[in-house]
Formats: C-alpha cells, structure tokens, sequence
C-alpha cells in the first residue's frame, strides 16, 4: 500500500509542482493587475463571460473523444491498431471542429456585443476561438505522456505553457499596454509556440487511416461524456451568466476575482485528477483494487479538506493582501465557492465507477442534475442575496453532482469507502477554520495570512492524531518520515562546513 501510496503522491507532486509555482505567480499578477488598475472590475466581468463561451467550446471541440482515446489507449497496441485509432479520431475532429468554429467566428461581432455589451471586448472574443480550435487537438500528445508514465515532460510542457502565458500576460498588458486584448493574445501566442515541440509526440501515432468502426466505438464512449461535458462546463459558466443578468459587468468582476480565489484548491485537484485516471485504470486491473482505491480516496479528501478550511479561514485576508477593498463584498463568496470545488474534488474521486465499467451514459445524469440545481437555486437566491447567492448556487450545484455520480457509481463498481475516517476528516477540517477564524486576533493582512494558515494546518493535524484518525502504521511512516527530514537537517550545516 506505501508503495502505491507513494506512486500515485509522486505523480500528484510532479503534475503540481509546477502548477502550484505558475498559481502564486498567477496571484501575485492578478494583485498587480487590479492594485495598479491594469485591469478593472469591467474588464474581469468581460474575462468571467468571454471564459464561460471558452469553457464550453473546448468541450465540444472535442466531442468526448478525449476521454475515448485514453479509455481504449490500453486495448490498441503500437505499430496499426493505434495508429489507426488516433487517426481516426484527430480527422474527424479537424472536420467537426472546422464546422464549428467558422461559424462562431462569423457570429462572434453579434454574440459579443449582445453578451457582452461592448463592441471592444470582441477581438478578444475572436481570440479565445482561434486558440481553442488550436488547442483541440493538444490532448493526444498530452495523453500520450500521461499514459506512458511521462510526468516529468508532462509537467514540463504545462508549466511551460502557463508560466509562458503568465509571463507573456505581463509584457503584453502591462509592458505593452495592449490591457483587455493581450490577456487573450498571450493564449494564442503561446498556443502556436508549443505545437511544433508537442509534434513530437503526435507524429509517430499520425497516419492517413480512417477506420469507421473505430470511430463508432470512440464516439460510443466519448459522446454520453460530450452533454455531461458541456453542463460541467455550465456548472461555473451558467452561474456566472446567470449573475451577470441581474447586475452589470462590475459587479461581475468582483464576483469572478472572488470565484478566482476560492478555486485557489484547483491547484491540487487539477494535479491529482492528472495522476488519478492513469492510476484507477491500472490498479483496477489488481486483486485488491477496491481496498486501495478507497484508501487513496481518503488520503485525497483529507488533502482537500484541509486546503478548504485554509482557504474559509484566510478569506478576508487574502482579499486585502492580493486586490483592493473594493473587492471585499466577495469576502462570503471565497468559502462558499471553495466548499463547491471541494465537493468536485469527491465527484472526482468517487464517480471512477463509472468510467471503470463503461456506464458513462451516466455522466450527464449527474452533471445536468447539478445543473438544475445550481440554476435553479440561483434564480431564486440572486436577486436577494447577490453575490453571495451566487455563490451559494455554486455549491449546492458541486454536492448534487458527487452525490448523484456516487449514488450510480457505487451500484455499478461499488468500493468499500472509509465512513468512519472521512467523517474524522470532515469534522477536523470543520473544527480548524473555526478555531483558526475565532482564536487568531485581527492582525495586519499578510500576519493575519499567515498565522490564520499554520493555526489551521496545526488545529487539523491535531485533531485528526487526537480522534484516532491514523492507523498504527500510518503513524509509524509519520515518524520514520520526521526521523528522515531530522537527519537531513541536522546534515546540512555539516555539509555547508565542507
């Protein structure tokens, strides 16, 4: 199991590391961008609507076939079946995407300016579609080095694509002054500086195959995926739209820096989704593959659940250190849109099921039942409670979905999951945001950061030793791991003497 352990720890950190460095930059900009009135309210109000359309046409730029080439990645062997199966699916991607794109670019003078209500947003518009038809096909090589244990490179290609956008973010709004338009720009840009080096991968599994058979078994597991893609997509997208039809753009854009922050534990789920598929597809195939997969699962809902209460604790803090007061209506947002995405993090862990299985079909039943919810609850609680009411549709859209995708899931692949020590888990996580919000005093922003952050880390290690939460041979790794960092700290002024 440590071995395990460590396999799947060892892909999250790689997948993550370099997210997580290309995230506090992202911070730190995104406090530069709004303190210095680079990019105002407006302006992020336009980013929150122009990312809703961008969201939604990935996933049908892709049709499902994304999730189709991974699944049968392991049923096609090098050197024909392969090769004719990603051929198929890359031509007839490049002609569905062809059909959908045209016309979007054709339309997208009108959608902007009835969407967005002013006529300068559009090129920007028209740059989100260039690149996501650009990007449409990336997954294959991207796929390619997941599958094949590659996560170094991978990692390599992600960090380099984000800081590269970061990066080029900051020269062309900043530096050059291109503002709203170079935020897109630096997307397309970076887009077509990567291709050539991805080529590499795409090339050896390229022919001019098409084979009809493959493409109806592709489409077969990839389309149900398709409708359940989109509304996931809406999951932020619609609540987002939805708000906006009730206030203006500035009001958005307080609400999508605030939805920005409270997301901040994507960092981690991105990382551990990366790592998470290749890892359930492969240890599926053992004896004792539910036992394991349970076990995982509770490490990763631990991991979440403390990066939540963090982020509840730390909310008004973190607003005042990375925006400006302006921002501090969005201070009940943060934790609300943080408990959403924690709930996706369960979706994520506990609806393998039905991949495993093939039941995909009951993707979309979960994913359009959050919908519902999320809209609905937003129709009734936006025009009271603003914002906030937002934010609370958001959430209860999150709990819908994992609940409903648990319930099918579990039928089809059911796996024995750890109650007892994810009640643990929840509870501990419950008790160290309130501890850290109620016994830290009001400090400077960036002490109240920090002190806020090591009460909670501390608070939720402590109750989780103190309820029993960790096994005998849990705590024993914990301690051979505190002997490990011991050693190695007491070696370093040796080594420095030398």
């Amino acid at each position: 199991m440590r071995e395990k352990l460590g396999h799947l720890g060892k892909g999250v950190a790689i997948y993550g590391a370099g997210d997580a460095a290309v995230n506090v930059v992202n911070f730190l900009l995104l406090a530069i961008y709004v303190k210095f009135g680079y990019l105002d309210t407006n302006d992020y109000g336009a980013i929150a609507v122009i990312t809703a359309f961008e969201g939604i046409a990935k996933i049908v730029s892709r049709v499902g076939l994304d999730g189709a080439f991974m699944r049968h990645y392991h049923d096609r062997a090098p050197g024909g079946p392969l090769e004719r199966m990603t051929s198929t699916i890359v031509w007839f991607l490049v002609a569905v995407n062809i059909v959908f794109f045209a016309p979007a670019l054709a339309l997208s003078g009108w959608v902007g300016d009835r969407l967005i209500h002013n006529i300068a947003y559009v090129p920007a518009f028209r740059l989100m579609l260039v690149n996501t038809f650009l990007i449409s096909l990336t997954f294959v090589p991207f796929h390619l080095m997941r599958l094949r244990n590659e996560a170094v490179t991978y990692s390599a290609f992600v960090f380099a694509r984000s800081a590269g956008t970061t990066l080029l973010r900051g020269v062309l709004v900043i530096g050059l002054g291109w503002g709203f338009t170079g935020w897109y720009a630096a997307d397309l840009i970076l887009t077509l500086c990567l291709w050539p080096f991805l080529w590499r991968w795409m090339k050896p599994v390229m022919t001019t195959a098409f084979d009809r058979q493959e493409l109806v078994t592709a489409l077969r597991f990839g389309v149900p995926r398709l409708p359940h893609g989109i509304a996931q997509q809406a999951l932020e997208a619609g609540n987002k739209m939805l708000f906006k039809a009730h206030v203006g753009l500035e009001q958005v854009g307080v609400y999508q820096n605030g939805f920005t922050l409270g997301t901040a534990i994507r960092f981690f789920t991105s990382a551990f989704e990366t790592a998470w598929a290749p890892f359930y597809y492969a240890t599926s195939k053992q004896l004792d593959a539910k036992v394991i997969l349970s076990k995982m699962t509770t490490y990763g809902v631990a991991v979440v659940t403390l990066l939540v209460a963090g982020t509840v604790a730390v909310s008004r803090d973190v607003i005042l250190v990375i925006l400006t007061p302006t921002y501090l209506g969005a201070v009940p947002v943060i934790p609300l849109i943080a408990i959403g995405m924690a709930a996706q993090g369960v979706y994520l862990f506990t609806s393998i099921g039905l991949n495993l299985t093939s039941k995909t079909h009951y993707y979309p039943v979960a994913t359009f039942s959050a919908l519902a919810v999320g809209l609905g609850a937003g129709a009734l609680l936006m025009p009271r409670f603003g914002m906030t009411g937002a934010a609370v549709a958001f959430a209860l859209s999150g709990v819908t979905q994992a609940s409903v995708a648990f319930t099918f899931a579990r039928r089809f692949y059911p796996i024995p999951y750890e109650v007892g020590r994810l009640t643990r888990v929840v509870a501990a996580g419950a008790l160290s945001a309130v501890a850290a919000v109620w016994l830290v005093p009001a400090l400077p922003p960036i002490a109240g950061l920090f002190a806020r952050g090591l009460v909670t880390t501390a608070a939720f290690a402590a109750l989780l030793f103190a309820s029993g939460f960790f096994r005998k041979s849990e705590r024993a790794f914990i301690v051979e791991l505190a002997a490990r960092l011991r050693k190695r700290t007491a070696a370093l002024p040796d080594a420095n003497a030398d």
